[in-house]
């Protein structure tokens, strides 16, 4: 242990003494916590931990230019679930745990409200739909029946879902026999919301690095020292990993494994049909209009393994499925041409419910958002903050 502490402060000191006085005593001054990413989990942890406890001194370090993953390459929607969605998390993990998991989502995307206006981050409450090919009309009814008895509970409505196949035929769509509406989704510009994180941590004192990627920490006398490329050793009394997809790079026990979404927008569209937020299949195709134009991503499932990576490329077999879901349900006959193609990673696991612990005394995570990162990131944030500045907090291996 002597001669790894020894051999870091050599390194330490030939480093640091590259930098001004103003840098050492600034930028790169110890910190009380350093969060690991600046995605929204990072940005909602920066934002609770500085409420809960003003004086604390937080930088946020990045390892892109701007948040690189999901927070600003996904879809922008902001929902909690569709029907058949939380009927297969009925089925993979039980009613309660469901149950759960759509009230983090539905509390989550109420804290923006009250932390943003909608101007801020582009809201725009449309609604959203889910599409649905085939089914019985009366087990559809009684499904419709059984969730929003079950939602109640969390959303105080009487009726979050309702059957809407008259829509079917001003929508446009081919293909679809029967159309479920939500009235409380609403869709927002994911670039804007993490804009307005950023310069809301900013103006509460929260340093920001960019371009620095964490390779490494370690414990060196009571305290966590992270390692990178392009900066000096960073000091600080916690840290917390918050890069979800990425989080095994630094905590190779989680259970988080990449998923790479893809997506596609079309040139604008005369006398488009539709606004809101659109599901089908069980949320893994999802659609919605970006103003005159048409935002699809999705298709994971027809190369779960291929998609099961986290590089930021574009494959075929997706590419190829998104152009043809978009031609053949979303606008049959219509012309347009795609101008708009990339890709997001997401982080999943064996199960959908986000992991929130205490790995050890010293070093936390918030991670696994499961492609839900806008709605359960305000409250993941929330969550950690807690446990982070709660002496008391008993270890969770998730929330």
């Amino acid at each position: 242990m002597a001669l790894v502490e020894n051999t870091y402060f050599q390194c330490l000191i030939v480093t640091m003494t590259q930098l001004s006085v103003w840098e050492k005593e600034s930028f790169f001054a110890p910190a009380d916590i350093i969060i690991v990413g600046s995605g929204l989990v990072g940005l909602w942890s920066a934002y609770y931990l500085k409420k809960k406890a003003p004086g604390l001194n937080i930088t946020i370090v990045e390892r892109g230019l701007i948040p690189t993953g999901a927070s600003t390459r996904n879809a922008g929607f902001a929902c909690f679930g569709t029907l058949t969605e939380l009927l297969s998390g009925v089925k993979e993990m039980g009613e309660d745990q469901m149950l759960e998991l759509t009230e983090l989502r539905f509390k989550g995307l109420k804290k923006i409200s009250k932390v943003f206006k909608d101007e801020e981050i582009g809201l725009e409450r449309n609604g959203g739909y889910e599409l649905i090919a085939s089914a019985d009309s009366n087990e559809l009814r009684s499904f419709i029946d059984t969730f929003n008895r079950l939602l109640k509970k969390i959303t105080g409505k009487q009726k979050i879902f309702r059957l809407q196949n008259e829509k079917l035929g001003r929508f446009g769509f081919a293909g679809i026999q029967h159309l479920i509406g939500n009235s409380w989704e609403a869709q927002l510009h994911s670039g804007k919301l993490c804009m307005a994180l950023l310069r809301l941590v900013q103006s509460m004192g929260i340093t920001v690095l960019n371009n620095i990627e964490i390779t490494g920490y370690e414990k060196v006398h009571g305290q966590v020292l992270l390692h990178s490329r392009q900066a000096p050793p960073l000091l600080s009394s916690q840290l917390l990993v918050t890069t979800n997809a990425f989080a095994r790079e630094l905590l190779p026990q989680l259970d988080v494994v990449p998923a790479r979404g893809q997506v596609i927008v079309t040139s604008p569209i005369d006398n488009l049909l539709f606004k809101g937020t659109f599901h089908f299949n069980e949320g893994f195709y999802y659609f919605r209009n970006l103003g005159d134009r048409v935002l699809l991503g999705g298709a994971r499932n027809k190369a779960f393994e291929e998609e099961t990576t986290s590089e930021m490329s574009l494959s075929q077999t997706i590419q190829h499925e998104l152009e043809r879901f978009l031609g053949e349900v979303i606008l049959p006959g219509r012309h347009y041409t795609i101008e708009h193609r990339w890709s997001g990673i997401m982080g999943m696991g064996g199960e959908k419910m986000p992991i929130l612990r205490a790995v050890n005394d010293h070093v936390f995570c918030a991670v696994r958002m499961s492609g839900m990162g806008v709605a359960l990131a305000p409250v993941v944030g929330e969550k950690i903050a807690t446990l982070m500045t709660d002496d008391a907090a008993p270890d969770s291996s998730k929330v």
